[in-house]
């Protein structure tokens, strides 16, 4: 019983060592972490910012003749 209970450690830490070494998608993750990162900053900024710019916009199209 023990001989497979350390067979069954030793066989998940074997998977878990090699998936933390594969690095080939590493990039694409990173790639969508800053992606998605840029898109809450902008959607964030626009809905804080939307009032005050559809107002100067107003103002600007008040102006013109």
């Amino acid at each position: 019983m023990t001989n497979a209970f350390t067979w069954a450690v030793v066989r998940v830490q074997n998977a878990v060592a090699g998936v933390r070494e594969r690095e080939e998608g590493q990039a694409l993750v990173e790639y969508a972490l800053i992606l998605a990162l840029v898109s809450l900053a902008a959607v964030v900024a626009l809905t804080t910012l939307g009032g005050k710019i559809n107002g100067v916009f107003n103002s600007i199209n008040s102006k013109l003749p």
